[in-house]
C-alpha cells in the first residue's frame, strides 16, 4: 500500500515538473539554442562557400557581429528593461527565427543561381546578395542577444523567485543544455551538408527555425500563465508612470485657471516637449550608450563582471584559433573531435561543481574556488610552450607571416589578383587532407596544452555560472537588462582583442606567446575576482564555513551573495 501510495506520488511530481514553468523554460531554451548552434555553424561554412573558400566574408561578418553588440549591448539591454516581458522575449523570437529564415531562402537563391548572378549588373547584383545575407545575420545575432539577456537573465531569476539555490540549479541546467546543443548541433547540420548540400542544408535551418519559432511562441506564453509576477516589471512601471504624468500635465493645463499653478505646469510642459523633440530623441541611443556603462561602473559587482569579461581574452578554447594550430601540430580531425566532447564533459562537470560548492561554501566562495581551480590547470598550458616538440620560438618575427602574404618575398606589394589563388588552395588542402595531420617529432606540448585547456574547463564554467548568479542576484530589476547588455559588449570587445592579437602574430612558433598572455589575461580576471570577494566579504574570504551555519554575533553579518 506504502509502495504503491509512493509510486503514485512519484508519478505525481514527475508529472507536475513536466508542466511546470521551469521545464517549460529549458525545454524552449533548448529549442533556441539549437536553432543558434546550428545556424553559427552553418552561416559560417556557407560564406566561406560563397566567396571561393576565402575567409573573407567570414571575418567581415564575425566583425559586423562583435561590432554591433559592442555598440547596441546597452541599447538592446534598456529596450528590454522599458517594454514588458512577454513582448520583449515575443518580439525578439520573431526577429529572431524570420531573419535566420529569410537569410537561408536568400542563401538557397544565391547557391542555386550563382552563375547567373555573378554576370548581372557586373557582378554587384551578387556583391548585394551578400551585403543582404550578412545584415541579415547580423539582426538575428542582435535578436538572440535580447534573447538571451530576457530569459536567462530575467525571467530564469523571476521564475526562481527567492530561492538561490533553486535559481542555481536553474542556472547549471540552462548551461549544461548549452554545452549539449553546442557540440550535438553542429553535427547534424553538419551531416546533412555533407551527405546533402549547402543548399539541402539552408533548407533544413529555415525549416526547423519556422517550427521551433511556432513551438516557442506557444512555450512563452505558457511560461507567463505559470508565472504571475512575470507581469510585474520595475522598469515598465517607471515608464508608464511616466508617461500618466505627461498626459496628466497637458489636461491639467487646459483646465487650470490659475496662473501661478498654470505657469508651474506650462514649464513641465516645456520640459516634456524638449525631452520629445526631435534632436532629443536622435541623441537617445548615445545618451542610453553613455548611462548604460556609467549604470555598469557604478555596480557594486563591476570587478566581478570584468574579470568575466577578461576570460575571453585567451586562444585557450576550442575555437577556430585553436583547432588550427593543433592541426599544425599533428593532431587529425579525429583526435581533435575527441577532445571537444572531453572539453564538453569536463563543461558539464563544471556546471555540476558548481551547484554542490555553493552550498557548501556560499556564492562568493565559489567563484574563488573556481578561479584558483582554472588558473592551476592553466599553468599546463603554461607548461607545453617549454616542453619537447613546441614550436615557440622568440627569434621567429611573429609579423613575418603577414609581411610575407602582404608583399611577398621580393617586398613589393602584391597584385590583388594573386591574393585569392593563394587563399584558396590553402583552405582546400586543409579539408581534403585533414586526417593526414603534419608529423612533429614529440606530442607532449600539444598533449599538455589540450590536458589544461581541458581540465580548466571547470574551473572556467563554475566561475562563469558564480558571477552570471552575481549579476541576477546584485543588480535590480529596472537595470537588469542594460547592465547584462553592457556585460555583453564588454565580453565581445575582450574577444575582438584576442582576435586581434591572433592577427598581429599568426604563425605557430609565435602560438607559446600567445598562450602566456592568455594566461595573464585570465590571471588579471581573477585578481579583480578576488578584489570584489575579499571587499563583499569583509576579509574572511578563507572562512569555508557553510552558508546554513548560524553566524557569529561578533562579526558583521555577511552580503546576500554568500
Amino acid at each position: 500500500m506504502d509502495s504503491a501510495a509512493s509510486k503514485m506520488s512519484c508519478c505525481e511530481r514527475v508529472r507536475e515538473f513536466f508542466k511546470s514553468a521551469k521545464f517549460l523554460i529549458y525545454l524552449g531554451h533548448a529549442l533556441s539554442t539549437w536553432g543558434d548552434r546550428m545556424w553559427n555553424f552553418a552561416v559560417a561554412v556557407f560564406l566561406v562557400e560563397l566567396y571561393g573558400n576565402s575567409l573573407l566574408l567570414t571575418a567581415v561578418y564575425g566583425l559586423v557581429v562583435a561590432g554591433s553588440v559592442l555598440l547596441l549591448g546597452a541599447i538592446i539591454g534598456d529596450w528590454v528593461d522599458k517594454n514588458p516581458r512577454l513582448k520583449v522575449a515575443q518580439t525578439s523570437l520573431v526577429v529572431q527565427n524570420t531573419a535566420v529564415i529569410l537569410c537561408g531562402v536568400l542563401l538557397m537563391v544565391v547557391f542555386q543561381f550563382k552563375e547567373q548572378l555573378s554576370t548581372l549588373y557586373s557582378g554587384w547584383l551578387l556583391t548585394t546578395c551578400y551585403i543582404m545575407v550578412i545584415t541579415i545575420a547580423n539582426i538575428a545575432n542582435l535578436a538572440s542577444t535580447a534573447m538571451s539577456i530576457t530569459i536567462q537573465r530575467d525571467w530564469v531569476v523571476v521564475v526562481a523567485g527567492d530561492d538561490r539555490s533553486k535559481l542555481a540549479d536553474m542556472n547549471a541546467t540552462v548551461r549544461i543544455i548549452d554545452q549539449l546543443t553546442n557540440i550535438l548541433a553542429p553535427m547534424l547540420v553538419g551531416q546533412i551538408m555533407a551527405f546533402g548540400s549547402h543548399f539541402i542544408g539552408c533548407g533544413f535551418i529555415s525549416g526547423w527555425n519556422l517550427f521551433s519559432m511556432c513551438l516557442e511562441y506557444f512555450l512563452l506564453w505558457k511560461v507567463y500563465q505559470k508565472t504571475p509576477a512575470l507581469a510585474f516589471k520595475a522598469g515598465q512601471k517607471e515608464a508608464d508612470d511616466q508617461e500618466l504624468k505627461h498626459l496628466n500635465v497637458q489636461k491639467e493645463i487646459g483646465s487650470n485657471e490659475n496662473p501661478v499653478e498654470g505657469s508651474q505646469l506650462m514649464n513641465e510642459t516645456a520640459e516634456v516637449k524638449k525631452n520629445t523633440s526631435c534632436c532629443y530623441q536622435m541623441t537617445e541611443p548615445i545618451r542610453t550608450f553613455k548611462d548604460g556603462w556609467v549604470a555598469y561602473y557604478n555596480q557594486s559587482i563591476f570587478f566581478a563582471g570584468m574579470s568575466l569579461a577578461f576570460l575571453y581574452m585567451t586562444v585557450l578554447g576550442f575555437d577556430c584559433i585553436t583547432t588550427g594550430y593543433a592541426y599544425t601540430q599533428g593532431l587529425n580531425g579525429s583526435v581533435l573531435s575527441l577532445l571537444m566532447g572531453a572539453s564538453a564533459i569536463s563543461g558539464i562537470c563544471g556546471t555540476v561543481a558548481f551547484t554542490w560548492i555553493r552550498k557548501k561554501c556560499g556564492l562568493i566562495r565559489t567563484g574563488f574556488i573556481a578561479g584558483v581551480t582554472q588558473l592551476s590547470c592553466l599553468m599546463l598550458c603554461v607548461a607545453s610552450v617549454f616542453a619537447p616538440g613546441s614550436p615557440f620560438d622568440l627569434s621567429v618575427s611573429p609579423f613575418d607571416d603577414v609581411i610575407k602574404h602582404l608583399f611577398g618575398d621580393s617586398g613589393s606589394l602584391r597584385e590583388s589578383p594573386t591574393i585569392v589563388p593563394t587563399i584558396e588552395p590553402q583552405i582546400q588542402t586543409n579539408i581534403t587532407v585533414f586526417d593526414e595531420a603534419p608529423q612533429v617529432e614529440s606530442y607532449m606540448s600539444v598533449s599538455l596544452l589540450f590536458a589544461g585547456v581541458i581540465a580548466a574547463r571547470v574551473g572556467l564554467w563554475s566561475f562563469d555560472l558564480t558571477v552570471t548568479q552575481l549579476i541576477q542576484e546584485n543588480v535590480i530589476e529596472s537595470e537588469r537588462g542594460i547592465i547584462n547588455g553592457v556585460q555583453n559588449s564588454m565580453n565581445y570587445l575582450l574577444d575582438l582583442l584576442h582576435f586581434i592579437m591572433v592577427i598581429l602574430a599568426p604563425n605557430p612558433e609565435a602560438f607559446g606567446l600567445l598562450v602566456i598572455i592568455s594566461v595573464s589575461f585570465v590571471a588579471m580576471g581573477h585578481m579583480m575576482y578576488f578584489r570584489f570577494a575579499y571587499k563583499s566579504l569583509r576579509g574572511r574570504l578563507f572562512l569555508f564555513c557553510s552558508p546554513e551555519q548560524k553566524p557569529d554575533p561578533n562579526i558583521p553579518s555577511l552580503p546576500n551573495s554568500v
